[in-house]
């Protein structure tokens, strides 16, 4: 079994005391993956095997990064995870509810309120301001306008650009672009953010503002899992989860973690 568990969070079952409700919560993981397969049919009948049996499992306020080669399965993982596709086979709960059993109008919710999700491409509407952009979602759920304007400026305000909510992404730079696509991840107060190659498309001093942003939303007690392809990104985060031929390969604290040199904002870390 390829089982990714971090054990520093494996619960006691010896305590001799019930859990509360809280504890049994956190002790429990918010993501528990068995046995994943994720097969794509190609033409005249090509199979690609994208998940070969992946076993996971990540703990409430865990931050994690998700490395492996290309077509290691890694995006495919991600977005699964993120309710954004289903696997062939296999097992995946989130916060102990089988997301096979849910039917569409839960899995909207479960999308909208519980998963942020931060895209390389950012994925942000070009005539949009990005005050619109990030109040979409909650557009989706039925948020009244006001409700959403005030949500998207908080979530703006949170990342660092208050003072450009009405710009366009086309007059954005690639790292305000990133902001506005985090902010809109936030805007729902989600718990759980994740994060395909959040870097990807920055120069290193931007890398740094975001990743101080992460590590940010991460004090404040959000899951967080972050798909990359740097070393030295990923050691911005507690554990690395190492991902080959669509199985899990090896989990690995990080015992040194780096810290971003600079704040967002550009303040001196």
């Amino acid at each position: 079994m390829n089982d990714a568990s971090h054990a520093n969070h494996a619960p006691n079952a010896m305590t001799g005391d019930a859990p509360t409700p809280g504890q049994a919560a956190a002790s429990r993981p918010v993501i528990e993956a068995h046995d994943l397969r994720k097969v794509y049919t190609l033409g005249a009948g090509m199979e690609v095997h994208a998940l070969r049996g992946l076993d996971l499992r990540v703990m409430p306020g865990e931050y994690a990064a998700i490395m492996g080669p290309s077509g290691s399965g890694k995006s495919t993982l991600l977005q699964i995870l993120g309710c954004l596709d289903t696997p062939t086979s296999g097992s995946y709960q989130l916060s102990g509810e089988e997301v096979a059993d849910l039917d569409e109008e839960r899995l909207s919710q479960v999308r909208n309120r519980r998963i942020g999700f931060v895209f390389q491409a950012y994925n942000l509407l070009g005539r949009a301001s990005a005050l619109e952009n990030v109040a979409l979602p909650l557009m989706y759920r039925g948020v009244n306008a006001r409700a959403r304007r005030d949500a998207a400026r908080n979530a703006l305000d949170r990342v660092g650009l208050a003072d450009r909510m009405g710009h366009r992404p086309n007059e954005l730079s690639g790292g305000q672009k990133q902001r506005v696509a985090i902010a809109r991840a936030l805007a729902t107060e989600p718990d759980i953010l994740l994060a395909d190659e959040p870097t990807g498309n920055l120069d290193s001093k931007t890398g740094q503002e975001i990743l101080g942003l992460f590590d940010a939303l991460h004090a404040e007690g959000r899951t967080i899992l972050m798909v990359t392809h740097e070393e030295d990104v990923a050691e911005h985060t507690e554990r690395i989860i190492r991902i080959r031929d669509g199985v899990v390969e090896a989990s690995e604290s990080v015992t040194q973690r780096r810290r971003p040199t600079l704040m967002p904002g550009g303040a001196e870390g």
